[in-house]
C-alpha cells in the first residue's frame, strides 16, 4: 500500500502538485510568483503554494527538473533539498542560473522542481573506537577509478 502524502494548497490558484506520467517518480512544483534568476550563479527562493504532511518515515526531496538544467542551466541549489517529516511551512525552493551569460525568467505557474517522497532510515547511533576492514577501506574520491 502506498503513503499518504496531505497537501495543504496555500495558492488556489497554482495546480495540485501530480505525477506528469504514470511510473513517475516527482510530483510537480510551481511558481508563486515572477522572478528573474541573473546569470552567472544568481539565485531566487520561489514559493510553491504547498505545504505538505509527509508520513512518518519519509522524507521530501526537492530535485532539479532535467529540460531546466539541459536548456537554461538552472538547477536546485542544495539539490536535493530536504524536507523533514516534521515541516509544515511552504516548500520553498533555491533555484540557481549557471548559465554564464543569459537571465532566466520564472512566471507565476511554471514548473520549476521535482519532489520525491522517499522512505528514510534512522538508525541508533553507536559510538565505536573503530570500523569493521572493507576492500575498499578509507579510499574516498576517485580511488575507483575515473
Amino acid at each position: 500500500m502506498s503513503p499518504t502524502l496531505t497537501v495543504n494548497k496555500l495558492d488556489e490558484g497554482l495546480p495540485t502538485p501530480r505525477y506528469a506520467r504514470p511510473g513517475d517518480a516527482g510530483l510537480d512544483l510551481h511558481a508563486t510568483g515572477d522572478h528573474i534568476i541573473h546569470p552567472g550563479g544568481g539565485r531566487a527562493v520561489i514559493g510553491t503554494g504547498i505545504a505538505i504532511a509527509l508520513p512518518d518515515g519519509h522524507a521530501g526531496m526537492v530535485c532539479p527538473r532535467s529540460g531546466m538544467a539541459a536548456r537554461h542551466g538552472i538547477t536546485v541549489t542544495n539539490a536535493p533539498g530536504i524536507i523533514d517529516a516534521g515541516y509544515r511551512g511552504e516548500i520553498e525552493v533555491i533555484l540557481t542560473n549557471t548559465d554564464p551569460d543569459r537571465p532566466h525568467h520564472i512566471r507565476r505557474g511554471d514548473r520549476i522542481a521535482q519532489l520525491l517522497i522517499v522512505p528514510v532510515a534512522t538508525p541508533t547511533i553507536v559510538l565505536a573506537d573503530s570500523l569493521d576492514t572493507t576492500e575498499r577501506g578509507t579510499g574516498g574520491l576517485g580511488s575507483t577509478g575515473t
